[in-house]
């Protein structure tokens, strides 16, 4: 028996990094899950790399777009029958400029790709989860949700807004059998941060590795997160274990943000 046998959930940018490794926890604790992403050909080869079978089915769409994000709820729904878990992960740090440097074209786009495809995700599933009286959402925030960044303004601000977008989400529907809760990871090496990750540490002054070192020397346990701990914290908010744990903001950073 699975913590999350007969549960259904839908993850966005569920294919790769952070969503993929919450999509194989899920997985083996006996959950169905849909995965979201823009690249079908990408998404079919994960499928057959999880060996899921019928448990897991890829959706493609693209979170920039709203109507696309509610396809996404929408088709999930239909193709399992229900949905019990959400999981709004999309999203990242695309621009890396001074706040006097950034077009606001540039901060308007980060906001989209990360805190409005979180709103619209949450907006689309809570109906269904407060009609059936169970439901978790789970919003994939970042220690920079708690702490400030230089030339990662647009980022610091979308993540901090969805904390405050979690903690109110949290009080509107605390009785209804519906929990609302964010992770917080401090630096986990994917292959989106191998391939973004120079471009931020050049922003910053300092080589990759440098500021690998650096993260990692903010923190307690003195190395990156891996994705394995981020997945085993979003089982736990997701079965019934979790049931009283709400509006919570936790830290999944090895001991980096100051709360």
């Amino acid at each position: 028996m699975g913590k999350l046998d007969g549960r259904a959930a839908a993850i966005t940018a569920g294919t790769a990094g952070i969503g993929r490794g919450i999509a194989e926890a899920f997985l083996a604790e006996g959950a169905s899950v849909a995965l979201n992403g823009r690249n079908k050909e990408k998404g079919e080869k994960v499928l057959g790399e999880l060996g899921a079978g019928d448990r897991a089915v890829f959706i493609a769409g693209d979170v920039m777009h709203n109507d696309e994000t509610e396809a996404f709820i929408d088709q999930t729904k239909e193709h399992f029958g229900r949905l019990d878990i959400l999981v709004n992960n999309a999203g990242g740090a695309a621009v890396l400029l001074p706040t006097v440097d950034m077009p606001f074209e540039d901060w308007a786009m980060t906001l989209q790709w990360n805190l409005n495809s979180t709103f619209v995700a949450t907006k689309r599933a809570l109906p269904g989860m407060i009609e059936q009286g169970w439901g978790r959402i789970i919003n994939i925030s970042s220690v920079e949700g708690k702490v400030g960044k230089p030339v990662l303004t647009a980022y610091v601000a979308a993540k901090h807004a969805i904390n405050g977008l979690t903690k109110a989400v949290a009080k509107e529907v605390g009785t209804t059998g519906v929990t609302i809760n964010a992770l917080c990871p401090g630096l986990v090496i994917t292959d989106i941060v191998k391939e973004n990750g120079p471009n931020t540490a050049a922003a910053m002054g300092i080589t990759f590795d440098e500021m690998v070192d650096l993260f990692a020397q903010e923190s307690a346990i003195k190395r990156p997160n891996t994705v394995q701990e981020i997945g085993n914290a979003a089982v736990m908010l997701a079965c019934d274990l979790g049931s009283g744990i709400t509006g919570s903001l936790i830290s999944v950073d090895g001991g980096t943000a100051p709360y």
